[in-house]
């Protein structure tokens, strides 16, 4: 099964009306927690197991014949931090694991449960959902998303606390697992995104080392597009480089022409590493204003082009 997904604000702020339930957008990774099969799985984006990186939430095998959504976080000055999360989410040695478990903790935030007991809840009305939800004795680090009837309020507060944004739910909606669902509404301070990789300029004091990369998403025709150029953010603890060098290949793998001044220097690699990337907008051309690049994505696909 895959998540259900939110689509974005028209109107740069949460939609209003008694029909929407408002959550915190957590700023993690979307884990689906899955106990039907007899044993725990824990679930990324794109279908691949989580169990090893995160050991704490072994304690959820005990859920009988359940599905739980939520978010994995990991905290850092009081918010929801990706970079902090970025130090566990690609961990597959459960002893590693276990250790940076108590360096760099994470919670499951738990906000809908697609079955329990074995029995499909997916077609239940969100409220009623939530409302079972409520009644699960979940271990700790799972804790429950809070849920807000004043959408604007919250609005304002996430942005005073540097929080990601809000997401709002219509009370009545359906799970639509796999499908990007207007009954759900995203709304956030600054956009974020997972984006290919398709080249790196190297920094300008001439050290040869990673001083930025080159981003593209997939257009309607599966072509390549350019997304820009970004710089901020990377650091060596992210591992880009050892893991573009055996990429590199001749030419751009792009469908588009990239600018003079972005290409001038650049080495090309094949588009197979995913970033996440948070921007504050996109220009008339598409292209990311004010990119920072966070860290490495395994655990979900590219976002296409037209994604705002």
């Amino acid at each position: 099964m895959q998540p259900m997904l939110a689509t974005a604000t028209t109107t740069a702020r949460p939609p209003v009306g008694p029909d929407w339930r408002y959550e915190v957008k957590w700023d993690g990774v979307r884990i689906l927690a899955d106990t039907t099969a007899g044993r725990l799985r824990l679930l990324g984006r794109n279908g691949r197991d989580a169990g090893p990186a995160y050991p704490e939430l072994d304690a959820l095998d005990a859920l009988p014949g359940a599905v739980l959504d939520g978010e994995v976080v990991a905290m850092r000055d009081g918010v929801p931090s990706f970079a902090a999360l970025a130090e566990r989410m690609h961990v597959r040695d459960r002893d590693r694991a276990s250790w940076l478990s108590t360096r760099v903790p994470i919670s499951y935030v738990v906000f809908d449960v697609l079955s329990l007991y074995g029995v499909d809840l997916t077609r239940s009305p969100l409220d009623e959902r939530r409302a079972t939800l409520e009644r699960l004795d979940l271990p700790v680090p799972v804790t429950l998303s809070p849920v807000y009837d004043d959408g604007t309020l919250l609005w304002d507060a996430t942005r005073e606390q540097g929080l990601e944004g809000v997401v709002a739910k219509r009370g009545g909606s359906t799970y639509q697992a796999g499908h990007r669902s207007a009954d759900w509404v995203k709304a956030v301070h600054r956009a974020t995104r997972t984006a290919l990789v398709c080249g790196w300029r190297p920094e300008s004091t001439g050290s040869g080392r990673l001083g930025s990369l080159l981003l593209a998403a997939p257009g309607p025709d599966g072509g390549l597009r350019y997304l820009g150029r970004a710089g901020s953010g990377l650091t060596d603890a992210m591992g880009l480089s050892a893991l573009l060098a055996p990429l590199t290949r001749p030419d751009s793998p792009l469908a588009e022409a990239v600018p003079p001044e972005d290409a001038r220097g650049a080495v090309w690699v094949e588009p197979e590493l995913l970033v996440d990337v948070r921007y504050l907008a996109r220009t008339p051309t598409g292209r990311l204003r004010q990119p920072v690049i966070r860290g490495r994505r395994e655990d979900t696909t590219v976002d296409p082009w037209e994604q705002r």
